[in-house]
Protein backbone atom coordinates (compact mmCIF):
# COMPACT_ATOMS: atom_id res chain seq x y z
CA UNK A 1 0.00 0.00 0.00
CA UNK A 2 0.98 3.66 -0.34
CA UNK A 3 3.62 4.79 2.13
CA UNK A 4 1.67 7.99 2.83
CA UNK A 5 -1.77 7.22 4.33
CA UNK A 6 -2.68 10.91 4.07
CA UNK A 7 -2.84 10.67 0.28
CA UNK A 8 -6.41 10.25 -0.96
CA UNK A 9 -7.52 11.11 -4.46
CA UNK A 10 -11.16 10.09 -4.19
CA UNK A 11 -13.57 10.51 -1.24
CA UNK A 12 -15.31 7.20 -1.95
CA UNK A 13 -13.89 4.41 -4.12
CA UNK A 14 -17.28 2.67 -4.18
CA UNK A 15 -19.64 5.49 -5.16
CA UNK A 16 -19.39 8.29 -7.70
CA UNK A 17 -18.74 11.84 -6.51
CA UNK A 18 -17.47 14.50 -8.88
CA UNK A 19 -14.44 16.35 -7.54
CA UNK A 20 -15.37 19.89 -6.56
CA UNK A 21 -13.16 22.53 -8.15
CA UNK A 22 -13.09 26.25 -8.71
CA UNK A 23 -14.06 27.40 -12.19
CA UNK A 24 -11.42 28.33 -14.75
CA UNK A 25 -12.68 30.64 -17.50
CA UNK A 26 -11.38 30.13 -21.03
CA UNK A 27 -12.97 32.99 -22.89
CA UNK A 28 -16.69 32.43 -22.38
CA UNK A 29 -16.30 28.71 -21.59
CA UNK A 30 -16.12 27.68 -17.95
CA UNK A 31 -14.11 24.62 -16.94
CA UNK A 32 -14.70 23.01 -13.56
CA UNK A 33 -17.02 24.32 -10.89
CA UNK A 34 -20.62 23.57 -11.84
CA UNK A 35 -19.84 23.43 -15.55
CA UNK A 36 -20.30 20.24 -17.60
CA UNK A 37 -17.26 18.25 -18.66
CA UNK A 38 -15.87 20.11 -21.66
CA UNK A 39 -14.74 18.47 -24.91
CA UNK A 40 -11.80 19.81 -26.85
CA UNK A 41 -9.43 18.97 -29.71
CA UNK A 42 -6.38 20.29 -31.56
CA UNK A 43 -5.89 21.58 -35.09
CA UNK A 44 -3.78 19.43 -37.40
CA UNK A 45 -3.24 22.27 -39.88
CA UNK A 46 -0.05 24.30 -40.12
CA UNK A 47 -0.50 27.36 -37.90
CA UNK A 48 0.89 29.54 -40.71
CA UNK A 49 -2.01 28.50 -42.95
CA UNK A 50 -4.78 30.80 -41.75
CA UNK A 51 -7.47 29.52 -44.08
CA UNK A 52 -6.95 25.86 -43.24
CA UNK A 53 -6.84 26.58 -39.50
CA UNK A 54 -10.04 28.63 -39.58
CA UNK A 55 -11.84 26.00 -41.67
CA UNK A 56 -10.77 23.17 -39.36
CA UNK A 57 -11.68 25.12 -36.21
CA UNK A 58 -15.16 25.86 -37.56
CA UNK A 59 -15.65 22.19 -38.50
CA UNK A 60 -14.64 21.12 -35.01
CA UNK A 61 -16.96 23.63 -33.37
CA UNK A 62 -19.82 22.47 -35.59
CA UNK A 63 -19.59 18.91 -34.21
CA UNK A 64 -19.43 19.99 -30.58
CA UNK A 65 -15.79 20.84 -29.87
CA UNK A 66 -15.91 23.50 -27.14
CA UNK A 67 -12.22 24.51 -27.03
CA UNK A 68 -9.71 24.40 -29.90
CA UNK A 69 -5.95 24.11 -29.39
CA UNK A 70 -3.35 25.14 -31.96
CA UNK A 71 0.42 24.81 -31.82
CA UNK A 72 2.68 27.88 -31.74
CA UNK A 73 6.24 26.69 -32.26
CA UNK A 74 7.91 30.11 -32.51
CA UNK A 75 7.13 33.77 -31.88
CA UNK A 76 6.76 34.42 -35.62
CA UNK A 77 4.31 31.54 -36.01
CA UNK A 78 2.43 32.71 -32.90
CA UNK A 79 1.83 36.07 -34.57
CA UNK A 80 -0.55 34.36 -37.00
CA UNK A 81 -2.87 33.40 -34.15
CA UNK A 82 -4.31 36.90 -34.46
CA UNK A 83 -5.48 36.17 -38.02
CA UNK A 84 -6.81 32.71 -37.09
CA UNK A 85 -8.78 34.23 -34.20
CA UNK A 86 -10.17 36.98 -36.41
CA UNK A 87 -11.16 34.50 -39.11
CA UNK A 88 -13.06 32.35 -36.63
CA UNK A 89 -14.84 35.37 -35.13
CA UNK A 90 -15.74 36.78 -38.53
CA UNK A 91 -17.52 33.50 -39.27
CA UNK A 92 -19.72 34.10 -36.23
CA UNK A 93 -18.01 31.48 -34.06
CA UNK A 94 -16.71 32.23 -30.58
CA UNK A 95 -14.99 28.92 -29.80
CA UNK A 96 -11.97 29.81 -27.61
CA UNK A 97 -8.43 29.16 -28.81
CA UNK A 98 -5.57 27.64 -26.83
CA UNK A 99 -1.93 28.11 -27.85
CA UNK A 100 0.20 25.01 -27.35
CA UNK A 101 3.70 26.06 -26.28
CA UNK A 102 6.89 24.02 -26.09
CA UNK A 103 10.47 25.28 -25.68
CA UNK A 104 9.82 28.97 -26.56
CA UNK A 105 8.79 31.43 -23.83
CA UNK A 106 8.81 34.24 -26.40
CA UNK A 107 6.23 32.32 -28.45
CA UNK A 108 4.01 32.15 -25.36
CA UNK A 109 4.37 35.89 -24.77
CA UNK A 110 3.21 36.55 -28.34
CA UNK A 111 0.42 33.95 -28.29
CA UNK A 112 -1.14 35.22 -25.07
CA UNK A 113 -2.08 38.43 -26.90
CA UNK A 114 -4.44 36.58 -29.25
CA UNK A 115 -5.81 33.47 -27.56
CA UNK A 116 -7.96 32.77 -24.53
CA UNK A 117 -5.63 30.21 -23.00
CA UNK A 118 -1.98 29.16 -23.14
CA UNK A 119 -0.80 25.61 -22.50
CA UNK A 120 2.75 25.34 -21.15
CA UNK A 121 4.71 22.13 -20.62
CA UNK A 122 6.79 22.42 -17.42
CA UNK A 123 9.27 19.89 -18.79
CA UNK A 124 10.43 22.06 -21.67
CA UNK A 125 9.16 25.61 -21.17
CA UNK A 126 12.47 26.84 -19.77
CA UNK A 127 14.15 23.69 -18.46
CA UNK A 128 16.88 21.62 -20.04
CA UNK A 129 16.12 18.31 -21.75
CA UNK A 130 19.29 16.55 -22.82
CA UNK A 131 18.82 13.25 -20.96
CA UNK A 132 21.79 14.25 -18.83
CA UNK A 133 22.47 12.23 -15.70
CA UNK A 134 23.87 14.18 -12.80
CA UNK A 135 23.41 14.65 -9.09
CA UNK A 136 21.94 18.05 -8.32
CA UNK A 137 22.97 19.73 -5.13
CA UNK A 138 20.24 21.74 -3.45
CA UNK A 139 21.98 24.91 -4.64
CA UNK A 140 22.16 23.72 -8.26
CA UNK A 141 18.55 22.63 -8.16
CA UNK A 142 17.47 25.99 -6.74
CA UNK A 143 19.51 27.79 -9.41
CA UNK A 144 17.65 26.01 -12.21
CA UNK A 145 14.29 26.64 -10.53
CA UNK A 146 15.16 30.34 -10.30
CA UNK A 147 16.02 30.41 -14.02
CA UNK A 148 12.75 28.69 -14.86
CA UNK A 149 10.82 31.15 -12.68
CA UNK A 150 12.52 34.11 -14.36
CA UNK A 151 11.32 32.84 -17.75
CA UNK A 152 7.81 31.93 -16.55
CA UNK A 153 6.73 34.89 -14.42
CA UNK A 154 6.29 37.33 -17.34
CA UNK A 155 3.72 34.95 -18.88
CA UNK A 156 1.89 34.67 -15.55
CA UNK A 157 1.66 38.47 -15.37
CA UNK A 158 0.36 38.73 -18.92
CA UNK A 159 -2.27 36.01 -18.38
CA UNK A 160 -3.43 37.84 -15.29
CA UNK A 161 -3.46 41.25 -16.99
CA UNK A 162 -5.32 40.07 -20.09
CA UNK A 163 -7.71 37.69 -18.31
CA UNK A 164 -6.29 34.60 -20.00
CA UNK A 165 -6.34 31.03 -18.73
CA UNK A 166 -3.40 28.64 -18.51
CA UNK A 167 -2.96 24.89 -18.57
CA UNK A 168 0.06 23.56 -16.73
CA UNK A 169 0.41 20.42 -18.82
CA UNK A 170 2.99 17.86 -17.74
CA UNK A 171 3.88 15.09 -20.22
CA UNK A 172 5.53 11.88 -19.11
CA UNK A 173 7.66 11.99 -22.25
CA UNK A 174 9.16 15.40 -21.64
CA UNK A 175 10.16 15.76 -18.02
CA UNK A 176 13.21 17.97 -17.56
CA UNK A 177 16.60 16.56 -16.63
CA UNK A 178 16.35 18.37 -13.30
CA UNK A 179 13.06 16.65 -12.43
CA UNK A 180 14.21 13.30 -13.83
CA UNK A 181 17.34 13.28 -11.71
CA UNK A 182 15.60 14.36 -8.51
CA UNK A 183 12.29 12.48 -8.81
CA UNK A 184 12.81 9.96 -11.60
CA UNK A 185 10.74 9.17 -14.67
CA UNK A 186 7.72 8.65 -12.44
CA UNK A 187 4.18 9.89 -11.79
CA UNK A 188 5.57 11.67 -8.73
CA UNK A 189 8.10 13.47 -10.94
CA UNK A 190 5.26 14.59 -13.19
CA UNK A 191 3.35 15.97 -10.21
CA UNK A 192 6.35 17.79 -8.73
CA UNK A 193 7.08 19.37 -12.12
CA UNK A 194 3.56 20.77 -12.36
CA UNK A 195 3.42 21.94 -8.75
CA UNK A 196 6.56 24.05 -9.23
CA UNK A 197 4.74 26.07 -11.89
CA UNK A 198 1.53 26.20 -9.87
CA UNK A 199 3.34 27.62 -6.82
CA UNK A 200 4.74 30.42 -8.98
CA UNK A 201 1.25 31.20 -10.29
CA UNK A 202 -0.12 31.34 -6.77
CA UNK A 203 2.76 33.50 -5.53
CA UNK A 204 1.67 36.08 -8.10
CA UNK A 205 -2.02 35.69 -7.20
CA UNK A 206 -2.90 34.05 -10.51
CA UNK A 207 -5.45 31.26 -10.19
CA UNK A 208 -7.14 30.94 -13.59
CA UNK A 209 -5.29 27.73 -14.44
CA UNK A 210 -5.75 23.99 -14.58
CA UNK A 211 -3.54 20.90 -14.69
CA UNK A 212 -2.93 17.90 -16.92
CA UNK A 213 -0.74 14.79 -16.45
CA UNK A 214 -0.54 13.06 -19.82
CA UNK A 215 1.23 9.81 -20.67
CA UNK A 216 0.94 7.23 -23.44
CA UNK A 217 0.79 4.40 -20.90
CA UNK A 218 -2.67 4.36 -19.27
CA UNK A 219 -1.30 2.96 -15.99
CA UNK A 220 1.22 5.80 -15.72
CA UNK A 221 -1.40 8.36 -16.71
CA UNK A 222 -3.95 7.11 -14.16
CA UNK A 223 -1.42 6.99 -11.34
CA UNK A 224 -0.12 10.47 -12.18
CA UNK A 225 -3.56 12.09 -12.11
CA UNK A 226 -4.51 10.30 -8.90
CA UNK A 227 -1.26 11.37 -7.29
CA UNK A 228 -1.75 14.96 -8.46
CA UNK A 229 -5.25 15.18 -6.99
CA UNK A 230 -4.10 13.55 -3.76
CA UNK A 231 -1.30 16.12 -3.42
CA UNK A 232 -3.68 18.98 -4.21
CA UNK A 233 -6.05 17.70 -1.52
CA UNK A 234 -3.20 17.50 0.96
CA UNK A 235 -2.09 21.06 0.16
CA UNK A 236 -5.50 22.44 1.12
CA UNK A 237 -8.98 23.29 -0.07
CA UNK A 238 -7.86 26.30 -2.09
CA UNK A 239 -5.75 24.06 -4.35
CA UNK A 240 -8.97 22.94 -6.01
CA UNK A 241 -7.93 23.64 -9.59
CA UNK A 242 -9.68 21.92 -12.52
CA UNK A 243 -8.20 18.95 -14.37
CA UNK A 244 -7.76 18.32 -18.10
CA UNK A 245 -7.64 14.61 -19.02
CA UNK A 246 -5.92 12.91 -21.93
CA UNK A 247 -3.88 9.89 -22.93
CA UNK A 248 -1.18 11.26 -25.19
CA UNK A 249 -0.08 9.36 -28.30
CA UNK A 250 -3.02 6.95 -27.96
CA UNK A 251 -2.87 5.89 -31.61
CA UNK A 252 -5.68 5.22 -34.08
CA UNK A 253 -8.64 2.94 -34.67
CA UNK A 254 -9.94 0.66 -31.95
CA UNK A 255 -6.58 0.62 -30.18
CA UNK A 256 -6.53 4.40 -29.79
CA UNK A 257 -10.11 4.48 -28.57
CA UNK A 258 -9.59 1.69 -26.07
CA UNK A 259 -6.40 3.19 -24.66
CA UNK A 260 -8.12 6.58 -24.31
CA UNK A 261 -11.15 5.03 -22.61
CA UNK A 262 -9.02 3.16 -20.10
CA UNK A 263 -7.18 6.30 -19.05
CA UNK A 264 -9.85 8.98 -19.38
CA UNK A 265 -12.85 6.81 -18.54
CA UNK A 266 -11.40 5.40 -15.34
CA UNK A 267 -10.64 8.88 -13.99
CA UNK A 268 -14.03 10.27 -15.00
CA UNK A 269 -15.55 7.31 -13.15
CA UNK A 270 -13.85 8.53 -9.99
CA UNK A 271 -15.15 12.07 -10.49
CA UNK A 272 -11.82 13.44 -11.74
CA UNK A 273 -11.74 15.50 -14.91
CA UNK A 274 -13.35 18.74 -16.02
CA UNK A 275 -12.33 18.78 -19.68
CA UNK A 276 -11.02 16.02 -21.95
CA UNK A 277 -9.23 15.57 -25.23
CA UNK A 278 -9.04 12.21 -27.02
CA UNK A 279 -5.75 12.16 -28.95
CA UNK A 280 -6.20 10.00 -32.04
CA UNK A 281 -3.89 9.62 -35.02
CA UNK A 282 -6.81 10.54 -37.24
CA UNK A 283 -8.44 13.71 -38.50
CA UNK A 284 -9.26 15.79 -35.42
CA UNK A 285 -12.97 15.82 -36.18
CA UNK A 286 -13.12 12.08 -35.35
CA UNK A 287 -11.97 12.78 -31.78
CA UNK A 288 -15.14 14.65 -30.78
CA UNK A 289 -17.69 11.79 -30.97
CA UNK A 290 -15.34 9.59 -28.96
CA UNK A 291 -14.90 12.24 -26.28
CA UNK A 292 -18.66 12.80 -26.10
CA UNK A 293 -19.24 9.06 -25.77
CA UNK A 294 -16.74 8.84 -22.89
CA UNK A 295 -18.57 11.62 -21.08
CA UNK A 296 -21.83 9.74 -21.70
CA UNK A 297 -20.33 6.53 -20.30
CA UNK A 298 -19.29 8.40 -17.17
CA UNK A 299 -22.79 9.83 -16.76
CA UNK A 300 -24.14 6.29 -16.40
CA UNK A 301 -21.91 5.80 -13.37
CA UNK A 302 -23.41 8.89 -11.73
CA UNK A 303 -26.81 7.22 -12.04
CA UNK A 304 -25.78 3.92 -10.40
CA UNK A 305 -26.61 2.86 -6.87
CA UNK A 306 -24.46 3.36 -3.80
CA UNK A 307 -22.37 0.71 -2.12
CA UNK A 308 -23.12 2.21 1.34
CA UNK A 309 -19.98 0.46 2.49
CA UNK A 310 -16.43 1.80 2.42
CA UNK A 311 -13.93 -0.89 3.41
CA UNK A 312 -10.24 -0.14 3.14
CA UNK A 313 -9.05 -0.90 -0.40
CA UNK A 314 -7.00 -4.04 -0.88
CA UNK A 315 -4.89 -2.32 -3.56
CA UNK A 316 -2.64 0.71 -3.74
CA UNK A 317 -4.20 3.24 -6.15
CA UNK A 318 -0.85 5.01 -6.57
CA UNK A 319 1.31 2.01 -7.43
CA UNK A 320 0.27 -0.85 -9.69
CA UNK A 321 0.47 -4.39 -8.35
CA UNK A 322 -1.67 -7.28 -9.50
CA UNK A 323 -3.98 -8.74 -6.87
CA UNK A 324 -2.47 -11.98 -5.56
CA UNK A 325 -4.82 -14.90 -6.12
CA UNK A 326 -4.52 -18.67 -6.13
CA UNK A 327 -4.13 -20.58 -9.38
CA UNK A 328 -7.18 -22.48 -10.61
CA UNK A 329 -7.64 -24.78 -13.60
CA UNK A 330 -11.04 -24.45 -15.27
CA UNK A 331 -11.89 -26.78 -18.13
CA UNK A 332 -8.20 -27.40 -18.62
CA UNK A 333 -7.28 -23.68 -18.72
CA UNK A 334 -5.21 -22.27 -15.84
CA UNK A 335 -6.06 -18.82 -14.46
CA UNK A 336 -5.25 -16.77 -11.41
CA UNK A 337 -1.94 -16.77 -9.58
CA UNK A 338 0.86 -15.94 -12.02
CA UNK A 339 -1.17 -16.99 -15.06
CA UNK A 340 -2.15 -14.50 -17.75
CA UNK A 341 -5.61 -12.92 -17.64
CA UNK A 342 -8.01 -15.18 -19.52
CA UNK A 343 -10.80 -14.38 -22.00
CA UNK A 344 -14.27 -15.83 -21.37
CA UNK A 345 -17.29 -15.95 -23.65
CA UNK A 346 -20.85 -17.22 -23.46
CA UNK A 347 -22.03 -20.60 -24.70
CA UNK A 348 -24.02 -18.95 -27.47
CA UNK A 349 -21.02 -16.99 -28.73
CA UNK A 350 -18.73 -20.03 -28.45
CA UNK A 351 -21.16 -22.09 -30.52
CA UNK A 352 -21.32 -19.29 -33.11
CA UNK A 353 -17.55 -19.39 -33.72
CA UNK A 354 -16.86 -23.06 -32.94
CA UNK A 355 -16.63 -23.98 -36.62
CA UNK A 356 -13.74 -21.54 -37.15
CA UNK A 357 -11.88 -21.61 -33.83
CA UNK A 358 -8.65 -22.55 -35.60
CA UNK A 359 -8.99 -19.48 -37.84
CA UNK A 360 -9.48 -16.90 -35.10
CA UNK A 361 -5.76 -16.31 -34.65
CA UNK A 362 -5.04 -14.34 -31.49
CA UNK A 363 -8.72 -13.77 -30.66
CA UNK A 364 -9.75 -17.26 -29.53
CA UNK A 365 -12.21 -17.71 -26.65
CA UNK A 366 -10.65 -19.68 -23.81
CA UNK A 367 -13.42 -20.56 -21.36
CA UNK A 368 -17.23 -20.72 -21.60
CA UNK A 369 -18.72 -18.83 -18.68
CA UNK A 370 -21.68 -21.21 -18.23
CA UNK A 371 -19.25 -24.15 -17.86
CA UNK A 372 -16.83 -22.38 -15.50
CA UNK A 373 -18.56 -22.80 -12.14
CA UNK A 374 -18.12 -19.07 -11.47
CA UNK A 375 -19.93 -17.80 -8.38
CA UNK A 376 -21.90 -14.57 -8.96
CA UNK A 377 -22.76 -12.46 -5.96
CA UNK A 378 -23.67 -8.98 -4.80
CA UNK A 379 -20.61 -7.65 -2.95
CA UNK A 380 -22.94 -5.83 -0.53
CA UNK A 381 -24.30 -9.22 0.60
CA UNK A 382 -22.04 -9.94 3.56
CA UNK A 383 -23.48 -13.43 4.06
CA UNK A 384 -22.66 -14.41 0.48
CA UNK A 385 -19.14 -13.01 0.74
CA UNK A 386 -18.57 -14.79 4.07
CA UNK A 387 -19.77 -18.07 2.56
CA UNK A 388 -17.22 -17.86 -0.26
CA UNK A 389 -14.45 -16.80 2.12
CA UNK A 390 -15.19 -19.80 4.35
CA UNK A 391 -14.59 -22.20 1.47
CA UNK A 392 -11.50 -24.39 1.86
CA UNK A 393 -10.72 -23.99 -1.84
CA UNK A 394 -10.29 -20.85 -3.89
CA UNK A 395 -13.29 -20.02 -6.09
CA UNK A 396 -13.73 -18.01 -9.27
CA UNK A 397 -16.06 -15.13 -8.41
CA UNK A 398 -17.84 -12.36 -10.29
CA UNK A 399 -20.59 -9.84 -9.59
CA UNK A 400 -24.20 -10.84 -10.14
CA UNK A 401 -26.09 -9.29 -13.01
CA UNK A 402 -29.08 -7.99 -11.07
CA UNK A 403 -27.34 -5.34 -8.99
CA UNK A 404 -27.51 -1.59 -9.41
CA UNK A 405 -23.83 -0.80 -8.87
CA UNK A 406 -21.53 0.40 -11.61
CA UNK A 407 -19.13 -2.42 -12.52
CA UNK A 408 -16.01 -0.51 -11.40
CA UNK A 409 -17.45 0.15 -7.94
CA UNK A 410 -18.95 -3.32 -7.63
CA UNK A 411 -15.70 -5.12 -8.45
CA UNK A 412 -13.68 -2.80 -6.19
CA UNK A 413 -16.01 -3.60 -3.32
CA UNK A 414 -15.77 -7.29 -4.11
CA UNK A 415 -11.96 -7.14 -4.22
CA UNK A 416 -11.88 -5.31 -0.88
CA UNK A 417 -14.17 -7.77 0.94
CA UNK A 418 -13.28 -11.06 -0.71
CA UNK A 419 -10.14 -12.87 0.40
CA UNK A 420 -7.47 -12.22 -2.21
CA UNK A 421 -6.98 -15.93 -2.89
CA UNK A 422 -10.21 -15.98 -4.91
CA UNK A 423 -9.73 -15.02 -8.59
CA UNK A 424 -12.15 -12.55 -10.17
CA UNK A 425 -13.93 -12.62 -13.54
CA UNK A 426 -14.46 -9.03 -14.73
CA UNK A 427 -17.53 -7.98 -16.74
CA UNK A 428 -17.99 -4.83 -18.77
CA UNK A 429 -21.72 -4.77 -18.03
CA UNK A 430 -24.36 -7.14 -16.75
CA UNK A 431 -25.18 -10.14 -18.91
CA UNK A 432 -27.35 -9.47 -21.95
CA UNK A 433 -30.33 -11.16 -20.29
CA UNK A 434 -30.23 -8.76 -17.35
CA UNK A 435 -32.95 -6.13 -16.98
CA UNK A 436 -30.23 -3.71 -15.89
CA UNK A 437 -28.20 -3.79 -19.09
CA UNK A 438 -27.82 -0.20 -20.38
CA UNK A 439 -29.03 0.73 -23.82
CA UNK A 440 -26.16 0.68 -26.31
CA UNK A 441 -26.49 2.76 -29.44
CA UNK A 442 -23.34 1.75 -31.32
CA UNK A 443 -20.39 -0.59 -31.47
CA UNK A 444 -18.11 2.27 -30.46
CA UNK A 445 -20.13 2.92 -27.32
CA UNK A 446 -19.91 -0.77 -26.38
CA UNK A 447 -16.16 -0.69 -26.98
CA UNK A 448 -15.66 2.45 -24.85
CA UNK A 449 -17.85 1.15 -22.04
CA UNK A 450 -15.97 -2.15 -21.91
CA UNK A 451 -12.58 -0.42 -22.02
CA UNK A 452 -13.58 2.01 -19.25
CA UNK A 453 -15.00 -0.62 -16.89
CA UNK A 454 -12.64 -3.54 -17.46
CA UNK A 455 -9.53 -1.48 -18.26
CA UNK A 456 -9.84 0.64 -15.13
CA UNK A 457 -9.97 -2.44 -12.92
CA UNK A 458 -7.03 -4.09 -14.69
CA UNK A 459 -4.98 -0.93 -14.06
CA UNK A 460 -5.84 -1.30 -10.38
CA UNK A 461 -4.44 -4.85 -10.49
CA UNK A 462 -7.91 -6.38 -10.13
CA UNK A 463 -9.03 -9.22 -12.39
CA UNK A 464 -7.92 -12.66 -13.52
CA UNK A 465 -10.32 -13.12 -16.44
CA UNK A 466 -12.60 -10.91 -18.54
CA UNK A 467 -15.85 -11.22 -20.46
CA UNK A 468 -17.43 -8.61 -22.75
CA UNK A 469 -21.23 -8.79 -22.68
CA UNK A 470 -22.03 -5.43 -24.23
CA UNK A 471 -21.11 -6.41 -27.81
CA UNK A 472 -23.37 -9.11 -29.24
CA UNK A 473 -21.21 -10.08 -32.23
CA UNK A 474 -19.00 -13.01 -31.06
CA UNK A 475 -15.88 -12.10 -33.03
CA UNK A 476 -16.05 -8.42 -32.13
CA UNK A 477 -16.60 -9.09 -28.43
CA UNK A 478 -13.52 -11.32 -28.38
CA UNK A 479 -11.46 -8.73 -30.22
CA UNK A 480 -12.51 -6.05 -27.72
CA UNK A 481 -11.52 -8.33 -24.84
CA UNK A 482 -8.02 -8.97 -26.14
CA UNK A 483 -7.46 -5.37 -27.21
CA UNK A 484 -8.37 -4.14 -23.72
CA UNK A 485 -5.85 -6.54 -22.21
CA UNK A 486 -3.22 -5.27 -24.67
CA UNK A 487 -3.96 -1.57 -24.05
CA UNK A 488 -3.85 -2.05 -20.28
CA UNK A 489 -0.45 -3.76 -20.61
CA UNK A 490 -1.95 -6.90 -19.06
CA UNK A 491 -1.53 -9.40 -21.88
CA UNK A 492 0.65 -8.48 -24.84
CA UNK A 493 -0.29 -10.53 -27.89
CA UNK A 494 0.55 -8.17 -30.77
CA UNK A 495 2.72 -5.22 -31.70
CA UNK A 496 2.07 -2.20 -29.51
CA UNK A 497 2.09 1.25 -31.10
CA UNK A 498 2.52 4.68 -29.53
CA UNK A 499 1.35 7.14 -32.17
CA UNK A 500 0.76 10.83 -31.56
CA UNK A 501 -2.07 12.82 -33.11
CA UNK A 502 -1.13 15.15 -35.89
CA UNK A 503 -0.73 18.89 -35.27
CA UNK A 504 0.98 21.89 -36.81
CA UNK A 505 4.37 20.63 -35.57
CA UNK A 506 4.11 17.34 -37.43
CA UNK A 507 6.84 16.82 -40.02
CA UNK A 508 5.24 14.00 -42.03
CA UNK A 509 1.79 12.47 -42.67
CA UNK A 510 1.20 10.63 -39.43
CA UNK A 511 -1.89 8.73 -40.51
CA UNK A 512 -0.47 7.18 -43.67
CA UNK A 513 2.93 6.59 -42.09
CA UNK A 514 1.43 4.87 -39.05
CA UNK A 515 -0.61 2.61 -41.31
CA UNK A 516 2.47 1.80 -43.41
CA UNK A 517 4.50 0.91 -40.31
CA UNK A 518 1.61 -1.12 -38.92
CA UNK A 519 1.31 -3.06 -42.18
CA UNK A 520 5.03 -3.93 -42.10
CA UNK A 521 5.43 -4.68 -38.38
CA UNK A 522 1.99 -5.69 -37.11
CA UNK A 523 3.06 -9.30 -36.62
CA UNK A 524 5.87 -8.51 -34.15
CA UNK A 525 4.24 -9.70 -30.95
CA UNK A 526 5.52 -7.89 -27.89
CA UNK A 527 7.46 -5.17 -29.76
CA UNK A 528 6.51 -1.57 -28.94
CA UNK A 529 7.00 1.03 -31.69
CA UNK A 530 6.52 4.77 -31.29
CA UNK A 531 5.55 6.93 -34.28
CA UNK A 532 6.05 10.59 -33.36
CA UNK A 533 5.53 13.60 -35.59
CA UNK A 534 8.20 15.76 -33.96
CA UNK A 535 10.65 15.89 -31.07
CA UNK A 536 8.40 17.56 -28.47
CA UNK A 537 7.54 14.28 -26.74
CA UNK A 538 9.31 11.88 -29.09
CA UNK A 539 12.57 11.26 -27.21
CA UNK A 540 10.81 10.99 -23.86
CA UNK A 541 8.15 8.58 -25.05
CA UNK A 542 10.91 6.45 -26.55
CA UNK A 543 11.60 5.38 -22.97
CA UNK A 544 8.38 3.33 -23.12
CA UNK A 545 9.02 2.01 -26.63
CA UNK A 546 11.51 -0.46 -28.05
CA UNK A 547 11.91 1.48 -31.29
CA UNK A 548 10.95 4.96 -32.40
CA UNK A 549 10.20 6.69 -35.70
CA UNK A 550 10.40 10.45 -35.11
CA UNK A 551 10.18 13.46 -37.40
CA UNK A 552 13.51 15.29 -37.16
CA UNK A 553 13.15 17.79 -39.99
CA UNK A 554 10.84 18.23 -43.00
CA UNK A 555 11.12 15.02 -45.03
CA UNK A 556 13.71 13.56 -42.63
CA UNK A 557 13.28 10.89 -39.96
CA UNK A 558 15.30 9.97 -36.90
CA UNK A 559 15.16 6.39 -35.63
CA UNK A 560 15.45 5.49 -31.96
CA UNK A 561 16.22 2.47 -29.84
CA UNK A 562 14.57 3.16 -26.52
CA UNK A 563 15.07 6.86 -25.92
CA UNK A 564 18.37 7.01 -27.81
CA UNK A 565 18.51 8.33 -31.36
CA UNK A 566 20.69 5.99 -33.43
CA UNK A 567 19.90 6.92 -37.06
CA UNK A 568 19.58 10.51 -38.21
CA UNK A 569 18.13 12.46 -41.16
CA UNK A 570 16.84 9.43 -43.08
CA UNK A 571 14.79 10.34 -46.16
CA UNK A 572 11.14 9.70 -45.42
CA UNK A 573 10.68 7.33 -48.38
CA UNK A 574 13.43 5.07 -46.97
CA UNK A 575 12.60 5.33 -43.29
CA UNK A 576 10.17 2.42 -42.85
CA UNK A 577 12.62 -0.01 -44.45
CA UNK A 578 15.42 1.38 -42.30
CA UNK A 579 13.20 0.90 -39.23
CA UNK A 580 12.75 -2.75 -40.19
CA UNK A 581 16.53 -3.08 -40.59
CA UNK A 582 16.99 -1.59 -37.13
CA UNK A 583 14.54 -4.06 -35.61
CA UNK A 584 16.43 -6.89 -37.32
CA UNK A 585 19.77 -5.58 -36.04
CA UNK A 586 18.47 -5.90 -32.49
CA UNK A 587 17.15 -9.42 -32.94
CA UNK A 588 13.46 -8.53 -32.58
CA UNK A 589 12.37 -9.32 -36.14
CA UNK A 590 10.67 -12.47 -37.40
CA UNK A 591 8.81 -13.03 -40.63
CA UNK A 592 5.04 -12.74 -40.66
CA UNK A 593 2.97 -15.92 -41.01
CA UNK A 594 1.87 -16.69 -44.55
CA UNK A 595 -1.79 -16.07 -43.63
CA UNK A 596 -3.01 -13.88 -40.78
CA UNK A 597 -6.68 -14.45 -39.99
CA UNK A 598 -8.79 -11.73 -38.40
CA UNK A 599 -12.29 -11.52 -36.96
Amino acid sequence: MSTDPALRYCPDLYHYQRRQTRACMVGNVGIGGDNPIRVQSMLTSDTRDTGSCVKEALELAAVGCEIVRVTAQTRVIAENLEHIRDGIHSAGCDVPLVADIHFKPDAAMEAVKWVEKVRVNPGNYADKKKFAVKEYTDAEYAEEVAHMEEQFVPLVHECKRLGRAMRIGTNHGSLSDRIMNRWGDTPLGMVESALEFARICRTHDFHNFLFSMKASNPKVMIEAYRLLVAHLNKLGGDWNYPIHLGVTEAGDGEDGRIKSAIGIGSLLSDGIGDTIRVSLTEDAIHEIPVAKALVKCASRITESGAAKQSPAPSWDPFSYERRKTERLVINGVPLGGEETVRVFTTRAKWDAVAHKIDKLGDFKPEIVVEDSGVIALDPRDDAAVTFVNSSADAKLVTISDEIDLAPIHAFRLLAAKLQSRHPLLLKDIAAVSSSLIPHRSSFEEALLTAATNIGSLLCDGIGDAVIVNGESAPGQSLRISYNILQAAGTRIFKTDYVACPSCGRTLFNLQSTTQKIRASTGHLKGVRIAVMGCIVNGPGEMADADFGYVGGAPGKINLYVGKTAVKFHIPEDEAVERLIDLIKEHGRWFDAPAVVATV
